[in-house]
């Protein structure tokens, strides 16, 4: 009865692969749910679309310039500060209005997110940054 006696001493021979292939499946999962929120967080555009070009764009013009001075549609105002009142009231009157900011290179990044922020706060989602075009760089062959 050779057969009937088991040596319980012997360690495990068999791998169990159940358990790596449901890890597998859940590190898939994890990549494929955190691919779309990175892909998600890219600036979307909004591209214009035109037929026949019937529907005129009502915009929201904001000059910054590097002495401090601020235009809100070609009118000098007092302050940064004196955008948000303006752009609350240009919401009311347009829902769809699209703000553009144009401020001189030298203007602090943190002049320009304060601006961005308080079109934000006036419920402005549609916010463009005017730029001036330059011919592509030629590369040498």
């Amino acid at each position: 009865m050779a057969g009937a006696s088991q040596d319980t001493d012997d360690g495990i021979v068999g791998i169990n692969v159940t358990p790596l292939v449901d890890i597998t499946l859940v590190l898939l999962i994890i990549f494929m749910v955190t691919a779309k929120v990175i892909v998600s967080r890219s600036v979307p555009l909004d591209l214009p679309k035109a037929a026949s070009g019937t529907e005129v764009q009502t915009i929201f013009s904001l000059v910054l310039a590097v002495d401090g001075k601020t235009q809100v549609n070609s009118n000098v105002v007092a302050s940064d500060d004196a955008i948000l009142p303006l752009a609350i009231e240009e919401r009311k009157k347009n829902p769809e209005l699209r703000a553009i900011i144009k401020a001189d290179s030298a203007v602090t990044h943190g002049r320009v997110i304060r601006v961005l922020d308080l079109l934000k706060q006036a419920g402005i989602q549609k916010i463009a940054f005017g730029v001036t075009p330059i011919p592509p760089a030629t590369v040498p062959k």
